[in-house]
């Protein structure tokens, strides 16, 4: 069985072919932030990517025909269990009308994999999306009643390296309490418990700031900024959660370039250390929420590549005497593949969205 897996990223977009779970090969289409800001929504950039997905594949001789499942991320539905989906016509409704929780590049990943798999004459799904919801009631709550907190965050690498984690200690995952850090150009932080994830940062409304958003801020420096005549609405997201982080500071939002340039640049040197010292706050604060009983930490994500961001984090929870689990990059395109495999073979059935 060839399965072919589509990941859309902030700044790229990665494809992997398998065998069943053996891979075949992956591949990082790589987007340059002038041919992105063409755009203005990820909605609009589904053309731009299904093209050089479908241009790919026929320099890479994969024939539609040789494909027998394809899979993309899932996006900010409604709030979902974790699983796997096919993608049916209601999603592509939700998709296309704009019946999202927010704004985010996974959200067109369903539609990358319905236009290949339409081509092979093949079924599409999205497995464990953003928007995978275990939260507990007292976790949604916040200071004004008009707002709650939402549970949204890289669900499918989390969920698959905490079973990777699972595995080297020789314990089930349901036997676990894990906090697990994806670090990417947006940066989740989660406290998982007993295989549920029952607290998270939403990386376009909390948490530490990324390479692109801007995470947590003075609420009142914030309300005055809006309020300034500067920005339009549309401005101030695009600010916030695209050119926000160390983008904003640095003018660029590449983790190993600015780890180079830190070793001459003071200020450099004080963004990248104060992105891991936020980092560390909230993994602090994700301790808290497990009451102190925590078996591992897992550090994951593309700033995980980086050796000064992971022993500057590190340093500040070695406190806690346990394991640090270390996986650069990210999963996800196998973390697909098999979830995949295990519907078609029957393993476990798809879920319908609803």
């Amino acid at each position: 069985m060839k399965i072919l897996a589509i990941n859309p990223g902030a700044t790229s977009t990665k494809l992997g072919l398998y065998e069943d779970t053996k891979e075949i090969f992956t591949e990082v289409i790589r987007h340059k932030h002038e041919e992105l800001e063409k755009f203005d929504k990820p909605i609009d950039q589904l053309d731009y990517r299904n093209g050089l997905i479908e241009k790919f594949l026929m320099e890479k001789g994969i024939k539609y025909d040789d494909i027998d499942a394809v899979i993309g991320r899932g996006g900010l539905f409604h709030p979902l269990e974790s699983g796997t989906y096919i993608v049916n016509e209601k999603m592509i409704k939700d998709i296309k009308e704009g019946n999202l929780q927010d704004e985010h590049i996974s959200n067109i990943g369903a539609l990358l994999a319905k236009n290949i798999a339409d081509k092979a004459g093949v079924k599409a799904y999205i497995t464990d999306p953003v928007c995978v919801d275990e939260f507990e009631d007292v976790a949604r709550i916040t200071g004004l009643p008009e707002f709650h907190r939402k549970s949204l965050f890289h669900a499918l690498n989390i969920k698959y390296v905490s079973r990777k984690a699972a595995k080297a200690l020789g314990k089930d995952l349901k036997e676990l309490n894990l906090i697990v850090a994806h670090l990417g150009t947006g940066i989740s932080i989660v406290a998982q418990r007993k295989g549920r994830v029952i607290d998270t940062n939403n990386p376009n409304d909390e948490g530490p700031f990324c390479p692109q958003r801007v995470g947590t801020l003075p609420t009142t420096q914030i309300i005055k900024l809006c309020y300034s005549g500067k920005y339009t609405e549309r401005e101030m997201i695009i600010r916030a959660i695209k050119k926000g982080g160390m983008y904003a500071h640095l003018g660029t939002d590449n983790v190993g370039e600015v780890v180079q340039k830190s070793k001459s640049d003071t200020h450099a040197k004080l963004i990248l250390d104060a992105m891991c010292y936020n980092i560390a706050k909230t993994i602090g604060a994700q301790i808290t929420v497990l009451k102190g009983d925590v078996d591992a930490f897992i550090l994951t994500g593309g700033i995980v590549y980086n050796n000064y961001c992971v022993d500057r984090i590190k340093e500040r929870i070695i406190f806690m005497n346990k394991p640090v689990f270390v996986y650069p990059g990210e999963d996800e395109l196998i973390a697909m593949a098999e979830s995949v495999y295990n519907v078609e073979s029957g393993i476990y059935p798809a879920k319908d969205y609803e």
